[in-house]
């Protein structure tokens, strides 16, 4: 039998559920939509990871989630851990949950070669 949509191996849901996540930075020619719609689970015992071209979005995604965001961008859709909403969370808040919860690992492309 096999986990459903979702759920991790052991048929528990996902432990991080991101939905219909947007990322927006204003700029001197009107917003700029960095990321549009983003939507996946990430199950207990799963290691998710972004690729993408260079632009696509993939770190304000990854910012967002974690909260990392400058103040300017704005960010909006849902995105949970654990059941508990993380955007709309104050910095203060979000820096108990990093680190302990949830972290990312950002790639700079001059030293990945």
């Amino acid at each position: 039998m096999s986990a459903g949509a979702g759920e991790g191996p052991d048929g528990r849901g996902a432990l991080l559920n991101v939905c219909d996540l947007r990322v927006s930075f204003p700029t001197d020619h009107g917003e700029l939509r960095a990321v549009r719609g983003l939507s996946y689970q990430v199950a207990p015992g799963e290691v998710v990871a972004m690729v993408g071209e260079s632009g696509s979005g993939k770190s304000a995604a990854a910012m967002a989630v974690i909260g990392l965001l400058p103040e300017y961008a704005s960010a909006s859709g849902s995105v949970r851990l654990s059941g508990e909403e993380l955007l709309g969370k104050s910095d203060g808040e979000l820096s108990a949950i990093r680190g302990t919860r949830i972290g990312t690992v950002f790639q700079d492309p001059m030293s990945a070669l």
